[in-house]
């Protein structure tokens, strides 16, 4: 059985996540600030450890850095459970050697998923450190992590620039850059064959998009769009691959970041096939309300539109829908901004 610290300063979340994960067959150990986390992780070592950012006496980046200076406690799988989404906290935590970052509110899946998926790859890698044995021949300059690469983008990629509603790329068109987000949102969508739009995705700052293919010069197969004035910066496919070529145990965390999308696709066809319309318009207020404001219950500024695209049902359909919650006190309208005043309610609408 594997053992899971959880580091948390709110009891009734640190409560309930400790039961949902004892549920799952995990050992878990619990502390309630960052000093006493610190100290179970050196005395226990667990096999991993989740942990929030904003803890009194110590907080998260100081439990990493606390753990990154001995030996027995370095190469712990290290997850971010926090509320706070901004692309500088989350970059933050992961230059410091973070494994993962988790938002407030999450999902069962998605913590179990992210436990699952840290633990094998810490497994490989120390397969791999065992099997190098230490020797003289590590190269430094490796980029590892979707971290690493993140930074070779800033560090190497072309700026591009775009106000809201133009086009970053049509379906068809050569695929020459992918893109790191630096500023606003993207969304990204296609027609059926009746002429319908669906949205397939969207991407907020500090998410990589534009992946058709990483190394074949296959056309994009979506229709890119600024939802607000967006910064990015790209890397042209050549560049890339040789990046590839070159670190290896990235293709990994490249290979999760695919299996990530998949698995986002596939719940996002589901909740369209069989989702009640009320369930469908409540998640798509929440997936926007995650990836546009770094707080859920922030207002959103989005057409209607839009929200009725990502849903996959009629605009007529959607707003009939969002004045019913209204009613309910679940949201909150005026003009284009939705303010979300339950979310717990939101999240448990069927």
């Amino acid at each position: 059985m594997k053992t899971v610290l959880l580091i948390e300063d709110d009891t009734v979340l640190r409560e309930n996540t400790a039961e949902l994960l004892e549920l799952s067959n995990y050992e878990v150990i619990t502390a309630a600030n960052g000093q006493i986390g610190l100290e179970v992780a050196r005395n226990q070592t667990p096999d991993i450890i989740i942990c929030d950012i904003m803890m009194p006496i110590l907080d998260g980046y100081g439990v990493l850095e606390g753990l990154s200076k001995h030996d027995n406690t370095k190469f712990i799988p290290f997850i971010f459970l926090s509320a706070k989404t901004e692309r500088g906290d989350v970059r933050k935590g992961m230059n410091l050697g973070a494994d993962d970052y988790i938002t407030k509110p999450f999902s069962e899946d998605e913590i179990l998923s992210a436990i699952e998926s840290r633990i094998a790859k810490a497994a490989i890698l120390k397969d791999e450190r065992e099997s190098a044995n230490n020797t003289s021949d590590t190269n430094e300059d490796e980029l590892r992590t979707l971290n690493d690469l993140k930074n070779f983008f800033d560090d190497n990629g072309k700026i591009f620039n775009y106000s809201k509603n133009d086009i970053i790329y049509k379906e068809g068109h050569n695929s020459n850059y992918i893109y790191l987000v630096t500023k606003g949102i993207v969304r990204c969508y296609k027609f059926d064959e009746k002429g319908k739009e669906l949205t397939t995705a969207l991407y907020k700052e500090d998410d990589l998009f534009g992946y058709t293919s990483f190394t074949d010069n296959i056309p994009y197969r979506e229709t890119a769009i600024a939802l607000k004035d967006v910064e990015m910066v790209g890397v042209s496919k050549a560049q890339l691959k040789e990046v590839l070529d070159k670190n290896h145990k990235l293709t990994l965390e490249v290979i999760q970041l695919l299996t990530d999308d998949i698995t986002g696709v596939k719940d996002q066809l589901l909740q369209m096939a069989y989702s009640s319309v009320q369930r469908k318009t409540a998640l798509t207020i929440l997936r926007f309300a995650e990836k546009i404001n770094s707080k859920p219950e922030d207002p959103i500024k989005i057409s209607r539109n839009d929200l009725a695209s990502v849903a996959g049902i009629a605009t007529e359909t959607l707003i009939r829908t969002m004045s019913h919650f209204k009613k309910q006190g679940l949201i909150e309208m005026e003009g284009r901004n939705i303010k979300v005043l339950d979310l717990q309610k939101l999240q448990d609408i069927h």
